[in-house]
């Protein structure tokens, strides 16, 4: 990674020098510049509120960063929804450049979990622990890339701005850590869960649900011909799902295979009793959920058994897709080459007996 990427970068711009000094090493993982230790969360001894508003500064930093891969490693472009709202509220996601023109190639979807996270995470705990190979979508949008896919990555935590904060945010890289965490917790945690006076929704995107079926509307509906993937972890289970019973035939035409990884999704709550759309989940999804089994075992529980289920290789959530990410790409795969054999035997085959036929008739 060149030094024009590196992580400290953001924080040298932070003037959070003395309380981060982390960067990723050259196998992405987050480690203390001059020890190489892994990220400690007690920098300040005995002082908890201290220590998470430094957290939530580290988080706010790695959001910034993974925009910048997103953009400048993996050459997707940023592309913002609802231009008829104001630029400060309005959401973004990211895409290849090509995936809305480009026939000839799939399309893949990601669609993360519910959490403080942003475009480009899988994971914030999991990348900071563990690395952005683990955390990160980074290797999976390479991946993608290398399968000849065209990517779509979503933003659908991103659903709320707080005006006087976003004013206040524009300092927050050049203050110090007590002031910007602190603005930083308010942003980030406060607005999900109580949604401030001052916060307003951001047009198209109010609820990961919301931000789903805008981006499904007004970009992946309108492609043509174009075979449509989905990687979805934890609640974007439960947010796919939805966007399958309100749009119900669309998705079925253009969706030829789902990964879930470790999802949330409800079937009876949310299909309820719909024979069709039970009959096309079982045909078209697989879920990988996290298990003490080996990878790909079947996993098959009382409680979910509407489509094949197996083994992410992991116990832990946040590790299940980096555990499962080869073994999804192999389903990938082999969906898309059986839609492909289905397709064709369903193409009429043109003989002489049925030319003159037609000719006769």
């Amino acid at each position: 990674m060149t030094q024009e990427l590196s992580f400290q970068k953001f924080i040298q711009q932070s003037d959070l020098l003395e309380e981060l000094k982390y960067d990723f090493n050259e196998k992405a993982e987050l480690r203390h510049i001059e020890t190489q230790r892994p990220f400690v969360f007690n920098y300040y001894k005995n002082v908890p509120e201290r220590n998470s508003k430094r957290y939530q500064a580290l988080g706010h930093l790695l959001e910034k960063y993974i925009y910048e891969l997103l953009e400048k490693v993996c050459k997707l472009q940023k592309v913002y929804i609802s231009p008829e709202t104001d630029k400060e509220a309005r959401s973004f996601f990211f895409m290849s450049e090509r995936a809305l023109t480009n026939h000839h190639s799939a399309l893949l979807v990601l669609l993360q979990d519910h959490g403080v996270f942003r475009a480009g995470q899988w994971s914030q705990q999991a990348i900071i622990h563990h690395g952005l190979q683990h955390g990160s979508q980074i290797p999976c949008i390479q991946m993608a890339l290398q399968a000849h896919y065209d990517v779509i990555v979503l933003n659908p935590n991103d659903n709320f701005v707080d005006l006087k904060m976003a004013k206040e945010q524009k300092g927050l890289l050049t203050q110090n850590i007590e002031s910007s965490s602190l603005k930083m917790v308010q942003t980030e945690s406060l607005v999900s869960l109580q949604q401030p006076l001052q916060c307003i929704p951001k047009g198209g995107s109010n609820t990961p649900e919301e931000h789903m079926a805008y981006i499904w509307d007004c970009f992946i509906s309108k492609t043509e011909g174009k075979d449509v993937a989905f990687i979805v972890h934890g609640y974007g289970g439960l947010v796919f799902m939805d966007l399958l019973v309100h749009r119900k035939w669309e998705v079925m035409s253009k969706v030829y295979a789902v990964a879930l990884i470790d999802s949330q999704h409800h079937v009876r709550h949310q299909l309820g009793s719909d024979v069709q759309l039970s009959a096309w989940i079982k045909h078209h999804c697989r879920e990988w959920v996290t298990s003490p089994k080996p990878l790909d075992r079947p996993a098959t529980t009382v409680l979910k058994k509407e489509f094949p289920m197996v083994s992410a290789g992991t116990e832990k959530h946040d590790l299940a897709i980096s555990s499962s990410l080869q073994s999804v790409f192999k389903y990938f795969k082999k969906a898309l080459k059986a839609k492909a054999t289905i397709n064709f035997s369903h193409v009429p085959i043109v003989t002489r007996s049925s030319t003159k036929i037609k000719q006769s008739a």
